[in-house]
């Protein structure tokens, strides 16, 4: 369970990092290039792997530098048992408990407020480096797309957060796009970075895992 709770964390983390590269604006078109400097599929997957895992290394070691971890830790194991105690009050129709718990309520939000302040502050950080590098660095690196997916993973309904090329993208954009369901070099990064962010948290005893 608290393993689960970790790579929640860590997803939406590398989420709200990631939607950086999708703000309007801040590109005139999808990130890549039509003739990169890393030429190939494989070499490519695994360079923006190795760079995420180093984004993400980087980012947990300023976390552990910033953030008080016996601190967050505590906060975190204080708010879960209290959430855990008055869902058990509820399960059990426990009026009188879950009328206690309740005026915790204001006390309980200011704590997951200041773990959630504890947690933006590095990423405060990291957000400029991590913009200037998808934006200077990584586009005369690598492709437009590096990877294929069995399975389409645009999840996201309106277009806003598409990870793979669609039929239509292939049709309007033959120059990026070569194939369905073919992953934007950004997107590799995404999904390589949720894959690795719990292990690299772990590594760095930087985890929300109060266990």
């Amino acid at each position: 369970m608290q393993w689960g709770i970790t790579m929640e964390h860590s997803i939406f983390f590398s989420f709200i990092n990631s939607l950086a590269l999708q703000i309007p604006g801040l590109s005139r078109g999808p990130l890549g290039s039509a003739n990169p400097i890393v030429k190939g599929m494989i070499p490519s997957a695994f360079g923006i792997m190795s760079i995420s895992v180093g984004l993400n290394l980087l980012n947990a070691l300023i976390k552990r530098k910033m953030v008080d971890q016996d601190k967050l830790k505590r906060l975190l194991k204080e708010t879960r048992a209290w959430q855990k105690e008055r869902m058990a009050a509820f399960k059990s129709k426990d009026q009188t408990k879950t009328d206690e718990l309740n005026k915790k309520s204001a006390y309980m939000n200011k704590m997951n407020m200041e773990v959630m302040q504890m947690n933006m502050r590095p990423m405060m950080i990291t957000f400029l480096p991590l913009i200037l590098v998808f934006y200077f660095v990584l586009p005369p690196l690598f492709s437009y797309t590096v990877a294929i997916s069995p399975i389409s993973l645009n999840f996201i309904p309106g277009g806003f957060f598409e990870l793979t090329c669609t039929a239509a993208k292939v049709a309007a954009q033959p120059q990026i796009c070569h194939h369905v369901n073919e992953l934007y070099f950004w997107a590799w990064y995404f999904l390589s970075s949720a894959a690795f962010s719990g292990i690299i948290m772990r590594i760095t005893k930087t985890t929300m895992d109060t266990s």
